[in-house]
């Protein structure tokens, strides 16, 4: 088993307060008793000898698939594209402010 990080209660009515929590008095027995096993846990884990292991950055050995960003020509002219557009200012659509 591991050694137990105790948090105060007044640890929790500071964790409560920077959340925006109110907390009843069972909720704050509760939460000092998890919070306080969960911090116990995490310094267990910085126990660990890790020295020499690889960091595992992807498990399911999927790769990022990517192709070349090419130009391709439709024949068509920005001019042709724009020129059925209601509005246009410095060559782009111009629409309605919307927020």
């Amino acid at each position: 088993m591991y050694q137990m990080a105790k948090l105060s209660r007044g640890d929790i009515l500071k964790l409560a307060q920077l959340a925006q929590l109110e907390l009843t008095d069972g909720e704050i027995d509760k939460f000092q008793k998890e919070l306080s096993e969960i911090l116990g846990y995490v310094e267990q884990l910085q126990n660990v000898n890790v020295e020499g292991l690889q960091p595992t950055y992807q498990v399911t050995g999927l790769k990022n698939v990517t192709r070349k960003d090419e130009i391709i020509d439709y024949g068509v002219s920005q001019a042709e594209l724009l020129k059925n557009v209601p509005t246009l200012e410095n060559k782009q659509i111009k629409v309605r402010r919307v927020l």
